[in-house]
């Protein structure tokens, strides 16, 4: 049977494990140590206060202090405390795979040509990855890393943009035990999504573009202004066209009216052509009846003319009668030729 003294050890032990293992799981920081590091936590605490004094005492920020520290060292190969050119051309060809890194050098250097711990931090301070949010970390998960599966227990841990340079580190208790993450090819991709994303900023899926969004609105209100401007267009066109079929329907009564007044014109002028020709009718036969009238007028003037000579001569006989009685015992047809006022011869005595 085991000694009570050996007992009381284990059970000791046993209890310091499972308080220690609470307080990892409390606070799953205080495990992420870099493995390797000269340093001790009391160094680390020491720099970083003289670095930045408003975060010195920030358990969190002191993790993320050191996690970009450790991706300094690991960028600087001479380890000189400065990452040169050289250096993190290197880097970024044979850790992250960039076969053309000249943007990437332009954002990660600027124009200073050593980068120090402190720059590094002061950069990371000053990107818009820092102020994520846990709801904009999580899309970044599964937009960029896609990995979604990890959503819940990011959530649960409430990873903000804060915690990004300690999945840019390969820590085994940050990524095993806190994050549980047993795969190891989900591991590398967490760990170089989350370096890239520390060193040169949001990637382009999710970085906040204000060119982009300007664009974005300019689009847009050229685009409401464009519908606005076509439903104008139209508008105008429709009551154009409104107006245009009124006057095409006006035109077309206006050439009906017109081709029914040639119609009228050309009735009115066949009317007058033919009253013309029935007038010259009624003239000709007029002017034949004038005619025919003065011939007969003429012919009763001859004749009257005629009688009237007739009655002259028979009244100049009957006055000779009166005057020569002697001429009534003349024979009959001597007296007759007397009457009748033609010249009578005196028949000889003898014959008589």
């Amino acid at each position: 049977m085991e000694p009570r003294p050996g007992r009381a050890v284990r059970a000791l032990c046993g209890l310091f494990l499972l308080l220690l293992l609470l307080l990892l799981l409390q606070h799953p920081g205080r495990a992420e140590r870099a493995p390797g590091s000269h340093l001790d936590d009391s160094a680390i605490a020491a720099e970083f206060c003289r670095i930045d004094k408003a975060l010195c005492h920030d358990e969190d920020e002191q993790l993320s202090f050191e996690a970009v520290r450790n991706i300094h060292k690991q960028m600087d190969d001479d380890a000189n405390g400065n990452v040169d050119v050289e250096e993190s051309d290197e880097f970024l060809r044979e850790d992250l795979n960039y076969h053309d890194p000249a943007v990437k050098h332009s954002t990660f250097h600027g124009e200073d040509k050593l980068i120090s711990v402190e720059d590094l931090w002061k950069a990371w301070k000053t990107s818009e990855v820092y102020n994520w949010t846990v709801d904009e970390v999580v899309q970044w998960l599964i937009s960029y890393v896609e990995l979604p599966q990890y959503e819940e227990t990011f959530r649960k841990l409430q990873l903000s943009g804060h915690a990004m340079p300690r999945l840019a580190v390969n820590n085994a208790t940050m990524m095993g035990t806190v994050l549980k993450m047993t795969d190891r090819s989900h591991r590398q991709k967490l760990q170089l999504k989350a370096l890239d994303t520390v060193l040169f900023g949001p990637p382009l899926l999710t970085r906040h573009n204000h060119l982009k969004d300007f664009m974005l609105v300019v689009s847009i209100v050229i685009g409401v202004g464009g519908c606005w401007f076509a439903y104008i267009q139209n508008r105008y066109s429709k009551e154009h066209m409104k107006k245009m079929m009124k006057d095409l329907e006006g035109l077309h009564r206006a050439e009906q009216s017109l081709h029914d007044l040639q119609e009228r014109l050309q009735k009115a002028q066949e009317e007058h052509r033919s009253v013309e020709v029935e007038k010259v009718h009624l003239e000709k036969k007029l002017q034949d009846e004038i005619s025919i009238a003065k011939q007969e007028a003429h012919r009763l003037r001859e004749l009257r003319e005629g009688t009237e000579n007739e009655l002259s001569r028979q009244k100049y006989a009957e006055q000779e009668l009166e005057q020569e009685p002697g001429k009534l015992e003349l024979p009959w047809p001597l007296w007759f030729l007397s009457l009748s006022g033609g010249e009578y011869w005196s028949v000889p005595p003898d014959t008589v």
